[in-house]
């Protein structure tokens, strides 16, 4: 079977972190103010649309401050992906460490160690790394892990509603 094309994002309004389904990452700023942010990352979201089966998402922190700007940018995305028929999962910040590290409170430095020790792999900011191991849960999920992880960590993505391979690659 094909691994299958994800999309990793983690949202913010400041700086969008995201994954490509070839594995390249990057961070989302540019040159647009207040709500036209908004306007920004759902375009470049779209542009992706066409070429990935699946789009995961760090899911909102539930005691932020900020829940309610990255909210917004989180129902901006969400309309996209809807829209283009693109299914979408929600990755918890708690299930997404302890995924990566084995521990559900690690810290940004935590997973960018976690991200060089099993695969290499430096980011030039916490938004990439932590997009990366998005993606890098999701393929591991449907049976394309990319790097080996201890089996309790792996069993961390239990916790997550995952779509049905079928509906992943219709």
């Amino acid at each position: 079977m094909t691994a299958p094309r994800v999309l990793a994002l983690d949202l913010s309004i400041t700086a969008t972190g995201y994954a490509l389904p070839d594995g390249a990452t990057g961070t989302f700023k540019g040159p647009w103010k207040g709500d036209w942010r908004l306007v920004a990352i759902k375009t470049a979201v779209a542009g992706h649309a066409d070429a990935i089966d699946l789009a995961v998402i760090e899911d909102l922190p539930t005691h932020a401050k900020a829940a309610g700007i990255t909210g917004m940018v989180h129902g901006a995305v969400r309309t996209v992906l809807l829209e283009a028929d693109v299914p979408y999962v929600l990755i918890t910040p708690a299930t997404l460490k302890a995924y990566a590290t084995g521990k559900g409170n690690a810290d940004k430095t935590a997973m960018a160690i976690a991200a060089l020790k099993r695969a290499g792999r430096e980011f030039p900011d916490g938004n990439q790394c932590d997009a990366w191991w998005l993606r890098a849960a999701a393929l591991d999920w449907y049976g394309h892990a990319e790097f080996t992880l201890p089996q309790a960590q792996r069993d961390r993505l239990t916790k997550v509603t995952w779509p049905d391979r079928a509906e992943v690659t219709q």
